[in-house]
């Protein structure tokens, strides 16, 4: 993907890249990325073609955080910055509940907002050279992105905490026993893996995965016995499709039977 836009859009088969295309700035997030970012969520959405969405950064690495020169424009026009980052913390929220799924591709650094932008989505894939961490404390600064509220999920409370409250990165590999990061490879495998892991992910696209998706964004936190109501409701949502049952006779008729359709 070559432009000059802040964000490259590539569409191949069913799977949707996104380029963050800031590299001079290792993609800091500024009001125009995070605008180009938030209209192809509703354009992938939107298009039945695109089964998986896949974000990756164009440069030396895939995201630095929040754009601090844009941080510093706002608040010598007498604007407190927190209007920018509730742009992006909903950005983010959007890319948490789109039924879709989306898929981070890491390298060089993921920070801040960078971080925040990775915990969105579903699924992580990193080269096992890129430094991972929150990082707002090394420059005086709180998340506001959602990595106080979800990177504990994701990594659990002692990680969480120490990488919060001290600003460390860390390698890819040091969040390997977490269950975080899908795959940790050679920055050489980097795009054949993350290729391959969103064709799995395309395979299984249907009505069934994108309410599962949904599902599984709206119990989160929830409990438990609302959240089983909530898995029944949502199977009896998906029954009521006539394709599912479709689906099941086939897959239950002898092979003669199928052999004797094809």
């Amino acid at each position: 993907m070559t432009g000059t836009e802040p964000l490259l859009v590539e569409q191949c088969g069913p799977v949707r890249w996104l380029l963050l295309n800031r590299p001079e700035r290792r993609n800091a997030l500024d009001v125009t990325l995070v605008e180009a970012l938030d209209k192809q969520i509703t354009s992938a959405e939107a298009d039945p073609g695109t089964a998986v969405i896949a974000v990756a950064g164009n440069g030396p690495s895939f995201c630095a955080g929040g754009d601090f020169h844009q941080f510093l424009q706002l608040h010598d026009a007498g604007h407190n910055p927190v209007g920018f980052l509730t742009d992006v913390s909903a950005c983010f929220s959007r890319i948490a509940a789109s039924p879709k799924p989306w898929v981070a591709v890491l390298h060089g650094h993921a920070v801040a907002g960078g971080l925040e932008l990775a915990l969105a989505c579903d699924v992580v894939v990193a080269a096992d050279t890129t430094l991972i961490g929150d990082g707002h404390l090394n420059r005086r600064l709180v998340p506001a992105g959602g990595s106080s509220v979800r990177l504990p999920e994701e990594v659990g409370r002692g990680l969480s905490r120490w990488l919060l409250l001290t600003g460390e990165l860390l390698p890819a590999t040091a969040f390997s026993h977490t269950g975080w990061i899908r795959a940790i490879v050679p920055e050489a495998d980097l795009d054949a893996t993350a290729t391959r892991i969103c064709r799995q992910l395309a395979d299984r696209n249907s009505p069934a995965q994108q309410r599962l998706k949904t599902l599984l964004h709206r119990i989160d936190g929830m409990p438990q016995e609302q959240a089983l109501r909530e898995e029944l409701a949502t199977f009896a949502d998906n029954w009521s499709a006539s394709s599912v049952a479709d689906a099941l006779r086939d897959f239950l008729a002898p092979p003669t039977t199928k052999a004797a359709s094809e």
